[in-house]
């Protein structure tokens, strides 16, 4: 399953410079196709953490993104009170935090969510 997530990933026109030479750097290695792509990053106590590098099981755009549109499903399936609070992003100094907050404004503001 992981090999086709994987492949998956190879095959697709995802916005981001880094991902082909990234993914193109683990052709085969199972390991760490295994390690990146069998499970998908947890969000837990403290929110989501793992390593930055492309993959299901670490922290980038694209897991950002998914877990943000997770997030927006739930403000929308609570109505139209909720969206129309929105959420408020922000971001701090660790790396690409910058990065990740413009995702998640950008994903919340594709669901009508209006973001501050």
């Amino acid at each position: 399953m992981y090999q086709e997530e994987y492949a998956r990933w190879c095959a697709a026109n995802l916005d981001d410079p880094d991902l082909a030479p990234e993914l193109a750097s683990i052709v085969g290695d199972e390991e760490a196709i295994k390690e990146r792509f069998a499970v998908a990053l947890k969000f837990g106590t403290a929110g989501l953490r793992g390593t930055m590098c492309v993959g299901l099981h670490q922290m980038n755009i694209h897991v950002i993104r998914h877990a943000t549109q997770a997030f927006a499903q739930v403000i929308l399936e609570e109505g139209p009170e909720a969206v129309k609070r929105g959420v408020a992003v922000c971001f701090d100094c660790r790396n690409n935090s910058d990065i990740f907050a413009r995702e998640a404004a950008c994903v919340m503001a594709g669901n009508g969510i209006p973001v501050r």
